[in-house]
């Protein structure tokens, strides 16, 4: 397990990377990708999506029913100077491990650069499973596995970074059967980033 697959640390590496983090993150996670990835779920205009990282700018571009999570205040706060506490976004402080919703509330699940910090990923899958309604999609975007082994060596010591292989397993696991993969990013590394769409299975 990386060193920022921990709850407290990865609250902590938040709380001084969101002070950079529009300025860094255009690097990682461009908008050109961004949209790419949003094409992908196919929102309605009024369909109920859940971010769980509360990266909403491009959601808004689709639906103005969305919900923001974080388990980080300080990138929350980023995101109440964008959009404002309750103007455009429902916002809320949890766990995407725990999520506090009933079953089948939402339209669609997206989750963007949030997933190689959970300890527990297929948990926090299931949970997406859970929350969200039957046939409705769900889009993860990850960091994908360096081909490096130094690089390998690095990542594994950091966080999760994982391959399309890593991902079957855990959709699988968390109860997903209609699993596709993309990687995207930027012209410097077009495969930087693995984005996974499953569907929840029909009832």
């Amino acid at each position: 397990m990386g060193i920022l697959e921990d709850k407290s640390r990865a609250r902590l590496f938040y709380k001084y990377l969101s002070k950079v983090y529009d300025q860094v993150n255009p690097f990682i996670w461009n908008e050109e990708m961004r949209t790419e990835a949003l094409e992908l779920l196919d929102l309605g205009p009024g369909d109920q999506v859940l971010d769980v990282g509360c990266g909403t700018e491009g959601l808004l571009e689709y639906t103005d029913d969305v919900h923001g999570l974080d388990q980080s205040i300080h990138q929350m706060e980023k995101a109440f100077a964008k959009f404002g506490r309750t103007d455009r976004v429902n916002f809320y402080r949890g766990d995407a491990e725990r999520l506090p919703f009933a079953d089948d509330s939402f339209d669609a699940v997206w989750s963007s650069g949030s997933i190689e910090y959970w300890p527990n990923p297929v948990d926090a899958l299931a949970e997406f499973r859970r929350i969200v309604e039957p046939g409705g999609p769900v889009l993860v975007v990850g960091p994908n596995y360096p081909s490096s082994s130094v690089f390998q060596r690095l990542a594994d010591a950091i966080m999760l970074f994982y391959d399309e292989a890593e991902a079957d397993r855990m959709f699988a696991e968390a109860g997903f059967d209609d699993v596709k993969h993309v990687t995207m990013g930027p012209a410097y590394n077009p495969e930087i980033a693995i984005t996974t769409l499953a569907r929840a299975p029909e009832n």
